[in-house]
C-alpha cells in the first residue's frame, strides 16, 4: 500500500522529462506570480505598534513546524522544495526580483551549486569591538548575542585602518546607531588568555624607618593603550593591566630642555594632593635632549606571522604601521625582515631604506599561519643585526607580536637571560604589541626591559603614528642606559610617603650604586615622570602611630623635603654618572604637573586604590579639563573622554 509520500519518492526517481520551452515559460511566470503573492506586503499588514515582541519570531517558527509535523504536511513541504529545486536548476540566472516592502535589504548571494544539506547560518556579529576568541568566525556568533537581538545585525568586514567604537555599527554604506538596534549588546572581552606584568600598589613607607626609595625609570606606554582599548570597547580594564607610570608617561609635557653636560635635565615640583588635603605630591620630570643629526640606524623587523596573528588588528595593522615608519627613515638607514611561525626565516636581507619598494614588497608577502617559534626568531634576528653592525651606527631589533610564544623558549626568565646576554653587543630590543585575546604582556615587558628597549601596544593606526612617527627618534636612538632614580626623604619634614606606580621597576637600595644592575633607557627627546605622595610631619593625614621608643626627629633639621639622585650610563659605557639635587617645597607645580596628577588619580581609580578616599572620576575629569593646556594632538582631550567612559561604566 502506498501513500502520497511514496508516490512523491517514485516521481523523483523517474527520468526527467525532455525540455519543453513553452512549459518552461509558463512555469517561470507561475513561479514569479507565486513569489509576489506569498512574499509581498499584504494590504491588511499588521500595524507596527502590534509587531511581535522579542522572541515571537522563534515561537512562530516552532508553531509552524509543529503544524507541519504530519505525513501530509511533510509531503506538501517536500514538494515545494522539489519545485524550488527545479526552478533553480532550469533557470539559474534569473534576474533578481524586487519584492515590495523589502527594498532596504541587500540581495541574497547567488549559489551556483546544489547542496544536499540545508544549513541555517547564525546572525553575524556587528562591527565594533565585540570581543571574540581568535579562532571564532563570523558564523560562530555567540548564541546569547543572537537571542538578545530582535533583528539580524548587518555583516561587515573589520578595517584596522578605522578606530571602531561601540556607539554604532556599519551595514557597509550607512552607520547604524546602537540605540536603533535594541537588544544587541557588546559582549565582554574574551581576554582570559592575556597575561599582565604588574604587582600590588607600592605600600606606604614610614620615613623614619625607610627613608630611601629606589627604582628604574620607565618610558613604556603599553598600559595606557590597553586601558583605552578596553574602555572604548565598553568595559573597565583588568586592574592588573593598569600600570600608572605608563599612563602618566603616555603624554608629552613641557619640561625644560637640558642645558648642561648631561643628556637630560630633571625638574622637581610640589603641589597639593587633589585627593587628600593633608598630603602633597612631589613630581620628578626628566627631559631628554633632542637629536637633529642622528647616526644611521640598522633595524631588524622581527615579525610574528603565526596563526594567532591573522586577525585584522594584528598582522594587517602591523603591516600598515611599519609602512608609516618607513617614511620617517633616512635613505642611508638599513632594514631587514625576519619572520617566525613554526620556524624562523629571513624574509628580507639588509636593504637601504631608500629602496622602499623592495621593503614594502617583502612586507606584503607576509601571511599568518603556524605555531609561534618566538625564541628561534629572536635568535635569527640578532644574528642578522650582528651582520649589519658597523661602528658609529645604532642597531635595534623591533619585535612585533601579540606575545603568544608557544614554541621554543617561552619562560619569561629564560627569555630575560637570553636577551640580557645579547644587549651587551650594542643591539637594543623594542616590542610592539598587537591584538587582544592572547596578549602576553608579561613576556613583552620582560623582553623590553632586558633588551634596553621600550614596549608599546598598538591598537589603531593613530597609535602607530604616535609611536613610530612622532616619537621615532626617542624610540630608536638611545641617549642614556641604566637610568636609576633614588630619593631620600627627610624625616623631619616628611612623615610618610609612597611612590605611585613603578611597581615592576622597583630596585633594592644597594642596586643604585651597582653598575652591573640593569635599568631603563632614555631615548632622544624622551620624557619620564614619577609621582610621590608625601605626608608632612604633623599632618592630620598621617596614617601610622609614632613608635614609643623611636627617637624624635630633630626639629632643627633641614627644611628640604628630600634629596634626589640619578645615575645613568652613556651608551656603550660601563661606568655610570651621578646627578644630585635637593628637593625643596618651594618649587610649585604648574599646569603640566596638574595634568599628570589627574592621570595618576585616574589610574588609581581604575585600580581601586585604597588611598583615594572620596575622590571620584568627576574630580579627575575636572582636574584634567582645567589642565589640558595647548594639547596639539588631542591626547589630553581623549584622556578626559576615557575618564567619562570609566565613570559611566563604574556605576
Amino acid at each position: 500500500m502506498t501513500d502520497d509520500l511514496d508516490d512523491l519518492k517514485a516521481a523523483l526517481r523517474a527520468a526527467p522529462p525532455a525540455p519543453d520551452p513553452s512549459k518552461k515559460d509558463a512555469d517561470l511566470a507561475l513561479a514569479m506570480k507565486s513569489f509576489d503573492d506569498l512574499q509581498g506586503s499584504r494590504p491588511d499588514a499588521r500595524p507596527m505598534s502590534d509587531a511581535p515582541k522579542s522572541g515571537a519570531l522563534g515561537k512562530g517558527v516552532i508553531k509552524m513546524l509543529n503544524a507541519l509535523n504530519t505525513r501530509g504536511g511533510l509531503a506538501a513541504t517536500t514538494a515545494l522544495v522539489a519545485v524550488g529545486f527545479a526552478v533553480l536548476v532550469v533557470m539559474p540566472n534569473v534576474d533578481q526580483v524586487e519584492v515590495p516592502g523589502m527594498t532596504d535589504m541587500a540581495p541574497p548571494p547567488v549559489n551556483d551549486t546544489v547542496e544536499e544539506e540545508i544549513v541555517i547560518q547564525p546572525a553575524p556579529e556587528p562591527l565594533g569591538k565585540i570581543a571574540r576568541s581568535p579562532a571564532r568566525t563570523r558564523s560562530e556568533a555567540p548564541a546569547d548575542l543572537r537571542a538578545q537581538s530582535g533583528q539580524v545585525a548587518p555583516s561587515v568586514a573589520s578595517d584596522p585602518m578605522m578606530e571602531a567604537d561601540i556607539s554604532s555599527f556599519s551595514d557597509g554604506e550607512n552607520r547604524i546607531a546602537v540605540d536603533d538596534m535594541p537588544g544587541i549588546l557588546p559582549m565582554p572581552p574574551e581576554a582570559g588568555g592575556e597575561e599582565y606584568a604588574n604587582a600590588t600598589p607600592s605600600p606606604l613607607k614610614i620615613t623614619s624607618e625607610d627613608p630611601v626609595s629606589t627604582f628604574s625609570i620607565d618610558v613604556d606606554t603599553a598600559s595606557y593603550a590597553v586601558v583605552r582599548r578596553d574602555l572604548k570597547s565598553g568595559y573597565l580594564p583588568n586592574p592588573d593591566a593598569v600600570r600608572i607610570e605608563e599612563m602618566v608617561n603616555y603624554f608629552p609635557y613641557a619640561y625644560p630642555a637640558p642645558a648642561g653636560a648631561h643628556p637630560f635635565a630633571a625638574t622637581v615640583t610640589t603641589m597639593q594632593t587633589p585627593w587628600n588635603a593633608g598630603t602633597q605630591l612631589v613630581q620628578i620630570g626628566i627631559q631628554g635632549e633632542m637629536i637633529t643629526d642622528r647616526p644611521p640606524l640598522n633595524l631588524v623587523f622581527l615579525i610574528d606571522t603565526s596563526g594567532s596573528m591573522s586577525d585584522p588588528d594584528k598582522l594587517p595593522l602591523l603591516k600598515q604601521s611599519l609602512r608609516l615608519m618607513l617614511s620617517e627613515l633616512k635613505p642611508e638607514d638599513e632594514v631587514a625582515i625576519v619572520s617566525y611561525a613554526g620556524s624562523a626565516g629571513e624574509v628580507l636581507e639588509p636593504t637601504k631604506a631608500a629602496d622602499r619598494a623592495t621593503i614594502l614588497s617583502a612586507l606584503d608577502r607576509l601571511d599568518a599561519g603556524g605555531s609561534t617559534a618566538g625564541a628561534q626568531g629572536i635568535e635569527l634576528a640578532y644574528q642578522v643585526a650582528e651582520r649589519m653592525h658597523d661602528d658609529g651606527e645604532v642597531g635595534r631589533v623591533l619585535l612585533a607580536t601579540d606575545g603568544d610564544f608557544n614554541v621554543g623558549i617561552h619562560d619569561p626568565d629564560e627569555l630575560k637571560d637570553f636577551i640580557a646576554d645579547k644587549r651587551d653587543t650594542g643591539t637594543y630590543l623594542s616590542i610592539l604589541g598587537f591584538g587582544r585575546g592572547n596578549l602576553d604582556d608579561a613576556t613583552m615587558q620582560a623582553l623590553a626591559q632586558n633588551g634596553n628597549g621600550q614596549a608599546a601596544y598598538i591598537d589603531t593606526l593613530g597609535e602607530a603614528r604616535k609611536v613610530l612617527v612622532d616619537q621615532l627618534s626617542g624610540a630608536l636612538y638611545p641617549l642614556a642606559d641604566d637610568v636609576k632614580i633614588q630619593v631620600e626623604f627627610n624625616p623631619t619634614q616628611v612623615a610618610e610617603y609612597r611612590l605611585i606606580g613603578y611597581e615592576t621597576r622597583a630596585l633594592a637600595r644597594e642596586d643604585f650604586n651597582n653598575d652591573k644592575v640593569d635599568a631603563g633607557e632614555i631615548g632622544a627627546g624622551h620624557q619620564v615622570t614619577a609621582v610621590y605622595e608625601v605626608t608632612p610631619v604633623g599632618s592630620d593625614a598621617v596614617l601610622t602611630d609614632a613608635l614609643r621608643y623611636a627617637p624624635a626627629p630633630d626639629a632643627e633639621g633641614s627644611d628640604e623635603l628630600g634629596y634626589l639622585k640619578l645615575r645613568y650610563k652613556r651608551p656603550g659605557e660601563d661606568n655610570s654618572t651621578l646627578i644630585e639635587t635637593p628637593i625643596a617645597s618651594a618649587n610649585e607645580a604648574g599646569t603640566e604637573q596638574q595634568f599628570a596628577a589627574a592621570i595618576a588619580g585616574f589610574g588609581q581609580l581604575l585600580r581601586e586604590d585604597k588611598y583615594l578616599g572620596d575622590w571620584t572620576y568627576s574630580d579627575a575629569i575636572a582636574l584634567a579639563n582645567g589642565a589640558k593646556g595647548a594639547d596639539p594632538y588631542g591626547y589630553r582631550a581623549e584622556a578626559v573622554t576615557l575618564m567619562r567612559l570609566a565613570e559611566s561604566l563604574s556605576h
